[in-house]
Parts: structure tokens; C-alpha cells; sequence
């Protein structure tokens, strides 16, 4: 398996995680359960680790597709550029829920604060995952780029590709 797999295989992982992550720690939230609070916070930290690879493979993922007839560097520059932003976001997500694991574990009354605080910036976190995500998608799957992001496409008008669809009935 070279880095360009990898990176297609772990990718969706962070992203479905950190949701999940959300939900969970909403749940623990709204029924004042503070075992599952940590498990929330478990996923998230998880979801930190996992995030490493993703990028890393990222660069590599990048150049092999950029060969690609029709492939957009730029849709390529805006995802890479993005995920450089969320990695340090999602690394800051691990370290909070981290310690928020630790201050409840020691009883400590910042526990609170710090979950919560994990709540607010994973929930930032998802966003700009699914921007990343969405970004990444359109590099390879053309059906979801907007008109904007097809135009910029090496090779890809879909005005004229609707045309021709129209045409050939």
C-alpha cells in the first residue's frame, strides 16, 4: 500500500470520527454522563492520532493525482492548504481533550470548563474537516465540483459538457 492509498483508505476516518465524537459528548452533555464525556474525549484523541498519517500521506496522494489528465492543481493547493489549518486545529482538539480527560480523572474543577471547551473547538474541527473533505472529493469526483471549482479544472467545462449531454438527445 503506498502513501496515496493510505491516504484515500484513513481520510474519511478523522472526519466521520470527530462527528461521532460531537454527538457522543452531546449526548454525555444533555444526561450529565461522565463516562460517556470520556469516551467522547477518548475518540477525539484518537481522532488526533489518526490525523497524522492522513496528512502526512497527504502530500504524496497529492503528486500522484496531479498527473492526472483534468485534474485542478488549484482544487489540489486550496484542500492542502486548508488541511495544514485543520491538522493544528485537530492536534489542538487531542491536546484539549486530553486534558480535560486528565482534570476529570483528578477531580479537578476546570473539568468542566475543559470539556466543554473541547465541545466548542470540535465542533470547529468538523467544519473545516468537511470543507477539507469536500475540497478533496472534488479533486477526483468532477460531479461534485461546483461551476466555479470545474472551470478552474484542467480540461473540464461542464457548461459545454451539458451542451453536448443536450445535444445528444
Amino acid at each position: 500500500m503506498d502513501a496515496t492509498h493510505l491516504h484515500l483508505v484513513l481520510t474519511h476516518f478523522p472526519i466521520i470520527g470527530t462527528i461521532i465524537g460531537i454527538e457522543i459528548l452531546t449526548y454525555g452533555y444533555i444526561f450529565k454522563n461522565l463516562e460517556i464525556k470520556k469516551i467522547s474525549l477518548i475518540i477525539f484523541i484518537l481522532m488526533g492520532l489518526l490525523t497524522i498519517p492522513v496528512f502526512l500521506s497527504g502530500e504524496e496522494a497529492g503528486e500522484t493525482v496531479e498527473k492526472i489528465a483534468g485534474i485542478s492543481e488549484q482544487l489540489i493547493e486550496e484542500h492542502e492548504e486548508l488541511a495544514e489549518k485543520v491538522i493544528w486545529l485537530m492536534g489542538l482538539l487531542g491536546i484539549i481533550s486530553l486534558l480535560s480527560l486528565f482534570a476529570i480523572f483528578k477531580k479537578s474543577s476546570f473539568a468542566k470548563v475543559m470539556t466543554l471547551v473541547a465541545l466548542i473547538v470540535s465542533i470547529v474541527t468538523f467544519g473545516l474537516f468537511a470543507q477539507v473533505g469536500n475540497l478533496g472529493g472534488q479533486i477526483r469526483h468532477s460531479e461534485i465540483r461546483t461551476i466555479s471549482n470545474a472551470n478552474q479544472g484542467e480540461g473540464v467545462n461542464y457548461q459545454n459538457d451539458e451542451k453536448q449531454d443536450h445535444d445528444e438527445y
